[in-house]
């Protein structure tokens, strides 16, 4: 099973050994949480997410919120059919969307579990962006929803905090394929059926990164969704201070001189610990 699920393009074989996302050849989850509201809200609805964190991770950023997850590979394993039948193993009324955590290294494998799966829910593909076109042209047969993250535009700021010097080159062209696949914003009710959500996290001390982010945004993408994050909690070696305020005003205001203004801007409260799961 040699992989080439992200652009690092390992071509390893997962069946013999692991490549930088340290996952094997099977699924890998961490943790799910039901009726999950820490999302934005077309995402959580009024009754929850499935959550399903995954284990590993093909960026591994420095700053992970997630880390003990994302720079393991720990947890409970599935082949593609066993993960389908654990997921059919939940009553699915009782969530408003599927949220899949970090899984662009199991996209193969993730392909193969919801072959033929008609969900009565949204399923949500909630990544970093890190991916290749035809891998998202793949998985847009199952997933309703991209939630990438669109972390950087510098590239010594992403091989610094992500060994990925060709982040924004990798990721832009993954989120204009996003878009391509999924043309329109569909909302039924107050949850998002099908689309693309852009999040970006203002990473202290960049506030020139973000605009140039949103630079793109705006001139590239057709009916931008964007959330703008400003929960940065310092966990890495690089950062050892939370986002100033007038940083993120800063932010917030230029999205809005761009006419950005479709979505969600995050209140700085969310910048703790507390909000981070119990992994």
């Amino acid at each position: 099973m040699k992989c080439y699920d992200c652009p690092r393009n390992c071509g390893i074989d997962r069946t013999k050994t692991k490549g930088f996302c340290r996952a094997n050849d099977k699924i890998v989850v961490a943790k799910v949480i039901e009726n999950f509201m820490w999302e934005e809200p077309c995402i959580s609805g009024s009754k929850g997410a499935l959550a399903i964190f995954f284990s590993g991770c093909n960026l591994r950023c420095d700053f992970c919120q997630n880390y003990k997850i994302s720079h393991d590979c720990s947890g409970q394993s599935f082949s593609p059919e066993e993960f389908k039948k654990y997921i059919s193993g939940f009553d699915l009324s009782k969530y408003s969307s599927i949220d899949l955590i970090t899984p662009t290294h199991y996209s193969s494998l993730l392909c193969e579990a919801f072959k033929g799966v008609e969900c009565p829910i949204p399923i949500v593909w909630n990544s970093s962006a890190y991916e290749n076109p035809d891998i998202i042209d793949k998985i847009s047969a199952f997933v309703d929803v991209f939630l990438p993250d669109f972390k950087y535009f510098s590239n010594d700021l992403s091989k610094k905090l992500s060994f990925a010097e060709d982040y924004f080159e990798k990721a832009a062209k993954a989120i204009l394929q996003m878009r391509k696949n999924k043309p329109q914003n569909i909302f039924n009710g107050e949850v998002l059926e099908e689309g693309v959500l852009i999040r970006h996290l203002i990473l202290p001390g960049q506030v020139k990164d973000s605009m140039k982010i949103l630079d793109f945004i705006a001139q590239k993408i057709e009916n931008p969704y964007i959330s703008l994050m400003g929960q940065f909690t310092p966990l890495g070696k690089y950062f050892s201070t939370r986002l100033k305020p007038i940083e993120y005003k800063i932010v917030i205001s230029y999205a809005s001189n761009l006419g950005l203004n479709d979505g969600y801007f995050q209140e700085l409260e969310s910048a703790d610990k507390s909000f981070i799961p119990n992994f």
